[in-house]
């Protein structure tokens, strides 16, 4: 077997220790073992990184991956391209990877030479369109794919179309215990003498050790000497998201039930040497999970094949394992039914003795050193796959087929902007202004900015605090008695007008529903919710074509959660019928515009018309959208073909000369989002030309050549003059950048990750 095709060196891409999670375990194990088995093979790790001060990593690690930059991925794949790699091993979990549902992933495997076996720790039987699109293509483009379970093998064929001759199935590995007696162990943890039942693995409220424990009264009023061991650290996300709250809860779960005497918490995450010991102590192993649609559990696979008596709910993976009485299966959820089944076990010692027995046996099929043998087989399968229908040979990106790199997200001067009560407006050269104080329309900005970070996984405290600060600032400039937003607010914190202005409470508009429609901060979400609500009523009685428009675009975003609300539906579609009107009685051959004049934030209005035309299949709408958007991006772009947008000084009057400068950061970004946008409904590969066309000006890639962000502060200078850029930084110029930045990374994500239509 081993002569028929030559492996020298192997990578394996996913978590790995010592970063504490099951992928991370499965993946040092698995290496370990090939690295046994197979000598003559280098073992390569390319970890994922999910924390900013990076993991220890042993030195086999050889290249590391940060989790929600596309540019590492892409670089992964030129390391290993260089590398001499013949078979890469992915590990495949969509909350390993970067983007939305892991998707960044098949931006490294679509740029590989060799052949990808990919192994799929979980499948799902319900997988949302985007899930469903990262399995379709890791189908496609992996050699094979394996899986743990009969059911993955059966989902990956009726639900996925992979081809059979592509899958595996090769059991979860464990490690070699030999098959001995508990007691042996019990004296090294002081329970000699006494029944231990165990669970283990990462806690979170998934693992329903809850009903575990509401079963032991009864078992204990029949075996009083009963010990319960949860062995495991919380959860890493769960730990940086909630604290010890579940681990607090069960505490006092025992508390309250008089139990606390029986049980006891390790809390941390055990070694393999370690955790054989404790599974050496276990009696009868339980896994009270609550969630049926799991596919594969490491901790049942390695407590069953060690030869323990399993008392478990039917999640899919139990269901497959136990069967045939090789261990004992009860409802979710169900404490009687567990205490009932325990008690059984633990009274009937013959039963239990031929139930570990037969887990054992099985489990003899499921030890590393096997469980690597069979992977190896899977390697040479596609290396011979790979051989005899070679890939795409590596083409070199040249500059001309290839986009230019972004410069990455830097946060630290609009946190230097922003203090306890929100964003400050303006600020000399790069020291805040507070002379000037704050305004919606700036917190507006800095709120659906934050929405968009975290959609990219950008974590930390600043976004975090930016995101809550900028919605209290918008909860509290709404005036509750006229439901307006005030905009200025002074350094004082005293309010400076009474109502703002129309276009302000539109923005305002705008970053809630992209609050409601994208954040995952469920506080977050609601509370901007209730906000948008209760602000959308005077949007009815605007006569600011911007306020309607970014009216519309902040309910486009708030559909993404509640289209059918029928209040909102209805302002939408008065709003649209509003610009549509504007247009038709304004609007010539050689004027296709809203007004007689081009102002400012101009492409707003063509995005806002295009989404509510796409997004309730009104072709007017949508037509006059695309149109304006067309001319819009003519009349900004110049004789050399850079992006030239409309001066401020005197702006673009009809049957007028157009004012070339100052040139506004706002104006920008407000075409990067419309051709973005453009660009995402119609898979015209143009618009995004032009969308980084316009954020090329930030860059220099504009009249005069010089750049306007900053890359030493993070911020972006406030205008292009005549002669010069305007080297004061302030909010509404910086966010627009950050803004800007975002949606052309949101749109490398999609673009690196998928294949969308039309594009070339």
């Amino acid at each position: 077997m081993g002569g028929r095709v030559n492996i020298q060196r192997i990578a394996i891409v996913g978590n790995y220790l010592p970063r504490k999670c099951g992928i991370a375990t499965f993946s040092s194990d698995l290496r370990a073992a090939l690295t046994a088995q197979y000598a003559q093979s280098e073992v390569l790790m390319i970890p994922v990184n999910d924390l900013e001060e990076r993991y220890s990593y042993p030195e086999e690690v050889r290249f590391e991956i940060e989790e929600q930059d596309t540019a590492s991925y892409q670089r992964a794949a030129d390391f290993l391209n260089i590398s001499n790699v013949d078979v890469v091993s992915v590990q495949h979990e969509f909350g390993i990877f970067g983007g939305p549902s892991g998707s960044h992933i098949l931006n490294l495997l679509r740029n590989l030479r060799m052949p990808v076996v990919t192994t799929l720790h979980t499948v799902l039987s319900q997988p949302n369109p985007e899930q469903r699109r990262v399995m379709k293509e890791l189908v496609r483009i992996s050699s094979r794919l394996t899986v743990m379970s009969e059911k993955a093998l059966e989902f990956m064929r009726d639900i996925y179309g992979a081809p059979a001759e592509k899958l595996d199935l090769i059991a979860h590995g464990i490690p070699d215990m030999p098959f001995v007696d508990p007691n042996y162990y019990k004296d090294q943890f002081g329970v000699e003498g006494r029944n231990v039942l165990m669970t283990f693995g990462l806690l979170s409220p998934n693992k329903g050790i809850e009903h575990a424990f509401k079963a032991l009264p009864a078992i204990l009023a029949e075996f009083p000497n009963t010990v319960y061991l949860v062995l495991g650290a919380t959860h890493p996300a769960l730990l940086r998201d909630q604290g010890e709250t579940y681990r607090l809860e069960l505490e006092r779960l025992a508390r309250d039930l008089q139990i606390g005497r029986h049980v006891i918490f390790y809390n941390r995450f055990v070694e393999l040497a370690e955790l054989k010991e404790f599974l050496g102590v276990t009696d009868i192993y339980i896994t009270p999970y609550l969630n049926a649609e799991q596919i594969t559990s490491g901790t049942l696979a390695y407590s069953f094949g060690c030869g323990k008596a399993v008392i478990s709910t039917p999640y899919w993976h139990a269901q497959e394992l136990l069967a045939d009485g090789r261990g004992v299966l009860v409802p979710f959820g169900d404490s009687e039914a567990l205490a009932r089944e325990t008690i059984s076990l633990l009274r009937d010692e013959v039963r239990r003795h031929a139930m570990r027995k037969a887990a054992y046996r099985l489990g003899r099929d499921m030890v590393w050193d096997y469980v690597a043998h069979l992977y190896y087989q899977s390697f040479e399968k596609a290396r011979m796959t790979s051989a005899a229908r070679p890939r795409a040979a590596f083409a070199s990106r040249t500059l001309d087929r290839s986009a230019e790199e972004l410069p990455r997200i830097k946060l630290d001067y609009l946190d230097l902007l922003t203090d306890s009560t929100g964003v400050l407006q303006h600020a000399n050269f790069t020291v805040p202004n507070f002379a000037h104080g704050y305004c919606t329309d700036d917190n507006a900005r800095a709120l659906v900015l934050m929405v968009l970070l975290e959609e990219l996984g950008v974590e930390g405290s600043a976004p975090r605090r930016i995101g809550t600060t900028s919605l209290a600032f918008l909860n509290y400039a709404l005036d509750p008695a006229s439901e307006r937003f005030r905009n200025f607010l002074g350094f004082d914190r005293a309010w400076t007008e009474d109502v703002g202005s129309e276009d302000c409470h539109g923005r305002a508009l705008w970053a809630l529903g992209t609050c409601v429609g994208r954040s995952q901060r469920r506080g977050l979400r609601t509370h901007a919710g209730q906000i948008f609500l209760r602000a959308l009523g005077p949007a009815r009685e605007f006569k600011s074509p911007r306020a309607w428009a970014f009216s519309l675009i902040g309910i486009h975003e708030y559909f993404r959660c509640f289209s059918g609300d029928r209040r909102v539906n209805q302002i939408r579609e008065h709003l649209t019928e509003c610009l549509i009107s504007l247009f038709e009685q304004t609007a010539s051959d050689d004027w296709p515009w809203f007004e007689p004049v081009v102002t400012y934030d101009n492409a707003k209005l063509a995005q806002a018309l295009f989404l509510s035309g796409c997004w309730s299949n009104h072709a007017k709408a949508r037509e006059i959208g695309l149109r304006t958007l067309e001319w819009l991006t003519a009349i900004q772009t110049s004789e050399r073909g850079r992006f030239r947008p409309i001066g401020s000084n005197g702006f673009y009057p009809r049957e007028g000369r157009r004012a070339l400068f100052d040139q506004q950061p706002v104006e920008a970004h407000s075409m990067v989002s419309a051709c973005v946008e453009a660009y995402r409904r119609t898979g015209d590969a143009a618009w995004r030309q032009r969308a980084e066309k316009a954020f090329g000006w930030y860059l220099g890639d504009n009249d005069l050549g010089l750049p306007l962000y900053d890359p030493r502060s993070g911020g972006c200078r406030d205008a292009l003059h005549m002669d010069r850029v305007n080297e004061n930084q302030g909010a509404e110029s910086t966010i627009s950048f950050l803004l800007a930045l975002a949606e052309m990374q949101l749109l490398r994500n999609e673009t690196s990750n998928f294949t969308l239509p039309k594009e070339e």
